[in-house]
């Protein structure tokens, strides 16, 4: 799933253990930056060729003290509930990062 609220975009997603965790992130974030420069190059110029995104960013892994459905809880969780807005879902086409 990736949704937003207000000023944050929060993503659940299955990779295969080849990639590590910040890779994944660094990937998404370079490539999602990308695509939207390329396609609305008024936000790169309203940032003064700036970052998209900021440097930071959160991490959970499916594991022994943790599972997929409460990763999930804690993205839909995020901000306030009426704030939050489902961009997409598993149940929709597949993203295809890499």
């Amino acid at each position: 799933e990736i949704g937003s609220d207000k000023n944050h975009v929060h993503f659940l997603l299955q990779s295969v253990p080849t990639y590590s965790p910040t890779k994944i992130a660094r990937t998404i974030k370079s490539i999602t930056a990308r695509e939207i420069f390329s396609q609305a190059p008024g936000v790169k110029r309203a940032l003064w060729g700036g970052a998209f995104w900021g440097s930071g960013f959160y991490i959970n892994t499916v594991g022994r003290h943790s599972n997929e459905q409460v990763i999930a809880a804690y993205v839909k969780n995020q901000g306030s509930e009426k704030d939050y807005q489902v961009l997409h879902r598993n149940n929709d086409i597949q993203l295809n990062l890499f």
